[in-house]
């Protein structure tokens, strides 16, 4: 008779996500050309490398003292796969919902609705054959989203190349990172300029790493965002959602970054978000908004020393540290702010740029991990999680940023269309979570609806502030 295996141990991270008031699931919706059969896609299940991975394939269990273990199961490949019937909805117009809207509407019910049961492994499909969508429902305990996405795309193959697997740009993917090795290499280039500016630069990342810490903290306890049309707060989590996908093309995006000294295409979305935010709260804010206002996001940063994707094989393995499967992030705050009567549009990009710059030069977001898991340490689940609680309370939104493949892709060979993710419900009001498919760029716009009634405008604006953008680049390169 085989051994049961011995439960592992929840991470820190994954219990953070477990706890009810952040208990979080992460929706990634893949538009296919075709539809799939319920069948058809069982058996790619059960076949797929996802099933080998002992996250997939384990319960979340409490120990006597309530700690959380993984304990491996037999899967059941049926209790996973969904098939819900979506009916379509008319717009106040009277015009009916395309597939689009129908599946949004779905994601958006999902967002607050729909937990996870914890009797089989916390992940499902849900098969949309109407609107030939497949969405997959993981919990975020399993992993962040480079797991997830690295897991993804290993059960994926190129549309043109079917026996390869899909190319990721590493250097777009690096410039999500807040890695110590990046910043290593900058000291040491900076050595070749003698010993004085060595010193200024390692001045710079202690007091830069020093103020945003203090900020963190603080947030954590009272300071706060001033109110704004966008402002969520505590319960919001639990508030009906609507979702609208804002669409951009990589080009364009790039096309902005050139007119932009070193500019990278973080620095371009977060120019775009603050762009747009200034247009939306122009638009709905039933008052004069204060010139300068501030509105932070948070942002969730690769820790892994390899930044981008990566290799499935090598996350597999618990004992390697350089790029272990699971929760390995950290937070930063990204402040955006809103300005009226701005002469360049560039300029949002320019102070994006400045204030990522500033983020780079310090340790903030291993300072955030490193802080989490002493809090859930000493003061246990139920407090740590409560001053990360009151960090989204204090807060105006959440962003994440993936790369994804630069090819078309295909899953069980039939090609996808797109590729979309976004989460639970958060106090956030507004979350957005953007992934680069195929030269395009799709964001994710999760909002509350009673304090934002309708995401396709906010989304409209994003699109708009790009083009904008874009226009203003040209014009630049040309002068």
């Amino acid at each position: 008779m085989m051994e049961r295996e011995e439960d592992e141990p929840v991470s820190p991270a994954g219990r953070f996500f477990l706890r009810p008031e952040m208990d979080q699931v992460i929706n990634c919706a893949l538009g296919l050309k075709n539809s799939l059969d319920v069948n058809y896609l069982k058996e790619h299940v059960k076949s797929s490398i996802m099933i080998q991975h002992p996250r997939f394939c384990s319960l979340l269990v409490r120990d006597n003292q309530g700690r959380e273990h993984w304990r491996r199961t037999e899967v059941e490949i049926d209790r996973h796969v969904l098939v819900p019937e979506l009916g379509g909805e008319f717009d106040a117009e009277g015009s009916p919902e395309d597939d689009e809207e129908i599946v949004n509407r779905y994601l958006a019910d999902l967002a607050v609705s729909s937990p996870l049961g914890t009797d089989k492994p916390l992940w499902e499909f849900h098969l949309l054959r109407a609107q030939k969508c497949c969405v997959l429902r993981i919990h975020h305990a399993l992993g962040d989203g480079i797991s997830l996405m690295s897991l993804f795309l290993s059960c994926c193959r190129r549309a043109d190349r079917p026996d390869e697997v899909p190319s990721i740009s590493i250097t777009a993917s690096s410039s999500n990172s807040n890695s110590s090795k990046a910043k290593e290499n900058k000291l040491s280039r900076s050595s070749r300029g003698g010993c004085g500016r060595l010193l200024w630069k390692g001045v710079l990342v202690v007091w830069f790493t020093i103020v945003f810490v203090v900020k963190f903290i603080l947030r954590s306890l009272w300071v706060k965002d001033e109110k704004s049309a966008i402002t969520g707060g505590a319960g919001v989590e639990l508030w009906p959602r609507k979702l609208a996908t804002a669409k951009f093309k990589l080009d364009d995006m790039k096309a902005v970054k050139k007119a932009v000294a070193n500019a990278t295409i973080n620095d371009v979305l977060f120019g775009v978000i603050s762009f747009g935010l200034t247009r939306y709260l122009q638009m709905q804010s039933p008052k004069k908004q204060r010139e300068g206002l501030q509105l932070t996001g948070l942002a969730m940063v690769n820790l892994r020393q390899e930044s981008g994707l990566q290799d499935l094989s090598n996350m597999m393995k618990n004992n390697n540290s350089r790029s272990r499967w699971g929760n390995q992030f950290g937070f930063l705050l990204l402040p955006v702010y809103y300005h009226e009567n701005v002469d360049d549009p560039l300029q949002y990009v320019k102070r994006a740029k400045a204030m990522l710059d500033t983020k780079k030069q310090s340790f903030e977001a291993h300072c955030s991990y490193a802080i989490g898991k002493l809090a859930m340490w000493v003061l246990g689940p139920k407090v740590a999680t409560m001053l990360n609680y009151r960090i989204l309370c204090n807060t105006s939104f959440t962003i994440s940023n993936i790369v994804g493949p630069q090819e078309e892709i295909m899953v069980s060979g039939i090609p996808v269309t797109y590729f979309r993710v976004n989460s639970t419900g958060l106090p956030h009001a507004l979350t957005m979570h953007m992934v680069s498919f195929a030269g395009r760029a799709e964001m994710q716009i999760l909002v509350a609806k009673e304090i934002i009634p309708d995401p396709r405008v906010l989304a409209k604006c994003f699109q708009d502030a790009l083009l904008e953008l874009k226009d203003a680049a040209a014009t630049s390169m040309k002068d």
